[in-house]
């Protein structure tokens, strides 16, 4: 890849080029839905609908990685790996993943714990590992500045000092993370609290990891497609969850818990389940909710995770699914992302000796921070720019004490949908459009959707960890529009003047 600041990223050989949309490009894409129908306009067109009810391939459920524990360190191994899988029934994809040829292992630590990951690289292009939602030294984050070579291995080491939650991780290589992402390199990171939470907590069995993503097929079902060129980013138009095409999950308990993570690059999913019936939200991207919240929709951007309880009768047949919604764009916009789709994801039925559970009436909810007075920051989105500036790897947008508490206004001044994402914390949402939040953005956030034109005021408490020459990154985690520049970089510090310039590794960027 080029070394020039100024150039666009390149895509290896074996990846799809970086998207394009010029003005002739969109008008003519307007057109075409405008002659079609607008509203009309499916992507899934050509495939067989099936949203649902026939389902009956088992849920895969992701291993949890091995671990030992060495002086006093639990020590996991990771490896990023590329193969090729059949996600669909006899329609195989290029893919890559963490341990094995998709996705990654689930990893599994309590908090308090030292934990150090050793993540070995065998693809044959740069990558790195980041751990999404976790608080931890920027240098260990895992973005484009802890790049790992081919062939090398890179070690993260921290200790544990947030509640319990469901994090991720995921490759973080600044013009390449969409294409990386997009083929499967994801996996759960869950933080266990010694305190009983209540919730159903037997992984695979009633505490279920749910990975939904999305995959394009061709018209007839037979063979791997390229993704829809969208406002928002690539749109698949086949939706699976763990790898698993038309899952199937026999719950074994009459309450379960899905710990869902959108893992797609761009498609947002506004999930309910098919007979209308209410679900409880439980926890939010960096925790438990303090009692469970009942909903009949919920809709999640490309990062954001959610824990909810399913209550699975006897003789249930249900099915989690994406219904039509609206990201605030125009009408062709909001079609051609995807979000007129109705996509069957999983079909929940009961065992006939399933046991009995109940919901529980209040959670162990880590308190909320008082907003913040001293300090009040305003960040404007663009398509692809963040205060109007492209990303710069070697520039630091934003000095921040440590131990510090902030006020950020977050606006989307463009007509595209994004979502914001701030790295080595968790936040808190005060107000969406001055208005109180959402109950799915209520509780303690790393990521949120913002629609074109509305805002988001965030309280945003920051760690101890101060290193005045190591950025942390916030950014639009549609990938897209980060891989093309819509980042920017923080450093704490402890009063000290922050590094002029940060030093990286540049066959990473662009």
């Amino acid at each position: 890849m080029s070394t020039d600041a100024n150039n666009s990223p390149k895509a290896p050989v074996d990846g799809p080029p970086p998207i394009r949309i010029n003005r002739r490009t969109l008008l003519l894409g307007l057109g075409a839905l405008g002659a079609i129908g607008g509203l009309g306009y499916w992507l899934t067109e050509g495939l067989p609908q099936n949203q649902g009810s026939a389902f009956a391939t088992p849920l895969r459920i992701p291993p949890l990685l091995a671990s030992e524990i060495i002086d006093g360190e639990r020590v996991f191994h990771l490896s990023a790996q590329a193969g090729e899988s059949e996600l669909v029934p006899g329609v195989w994809f290029a893919t890559m993943g963490f341990n094995g040829p998709h996705l990654g292992p689930t990893i599994r630590a309590a908090r308090g714990e030292h934990v150090r990951i050793h993540v070995k690289n065998e693809l044959t292009m740069a990558t790195t590992a980041h751990w999404h939602g976790m608080s931890l030294p920027a240098s260990q984050d895992g973005t484009a500045h802890q790049s790992i070579s081919p062939e090398t291995t890179w070690t993260a080491a921290w200790q544990i000092g947030q509640p319990a939650a469901t994090l991720w991780y995921h490759p973080h290589p600044h013009g390449q993370t969409e294409l990386q992402v997009s083929r499967g390199m994801a996996g759960l990171f869950l933080i266990d609290d010694d305190a009983p939470s209540g919730l159903p907590s037997q992984y695979g069995v009633d505490d279920i990891p749910l990975i939904i993503q999305d995959i394009t097929v061709q018209s007839g079902g037979q063979r791997s497609g390229t993704p829809t060129t969208a406002p928002i980013g690539r749109i698949g138009n086949t939706v699976i969850a763990n790898g698993t095409h038309e899952a199937h999950f026999v719950a074994s308990t009459s309450l379960v818990r899905l710990r869902i993570l959108n893992g797609s690059a761009a498609r947002c999913y506004n999930l309910e389940l098919s007979t209308g019936d209410t679900f409880h939200l439980v926890g939010t991207d960096g925790g438990l909710l303090p009692a469970p919240v009942p909903l009949t929709s919920l809709l999640l951007s490309p990062a954001e995770r959610a824990e909810v309880l399913v209550t699975v009768s006897r003789d249930a047949d249900l099915v989690l699914r994406s219904v039509p919604h609206d990201l605030g764009m125009s009408q062709a916009d909001n079609a051609i992302s995807g979000a007129g789709d109705t996509l069957g994801i999983l079909r929940i039925t009961r065992a006939g000796d399933a046991s009995t559970a109940k919901l529980p009436a209040s959670l162990a909810s880590a308190a909320h921070p008082g907003r913040a007075a001293a300090v009040d920051r305003h960040f404007t989105l663009g398509d692809t720019t963040i205060n109007g500036k492209a990303m710069d790897m070697s520039r630091i947008d934003t000095v921040i004490a440590a131990n510090s508490t902030e006020t950020w206004m977050i606006e989307n001044a463009s007509q595209r949908a994004h979502n914001f994402h701030i790295h080595g914390t968790q936040f808190v949402v005060n107000a969406v459009n001055g208005q109180s939040p959402a109950p799915q953005n209520r509780g303690w956030k790393d990521t949120i959707f913002i629609a074109p034109g509305s805002t988001a005021e965030l309280t945003v408490p920051f760690g101890s960890f101060a290193d005045p020459s190591t950025p942390y990154m916030y950014h639009c985690h549609m990938l897209w529009h980060e891989d093309q520049g819509m980042m920017a970089q923080y450093v704490l510090t402890d009063g000290e003047q922050a590094a002029a310039t940060i030093h990286h590794d540049d066959t990473m960027h662009h």
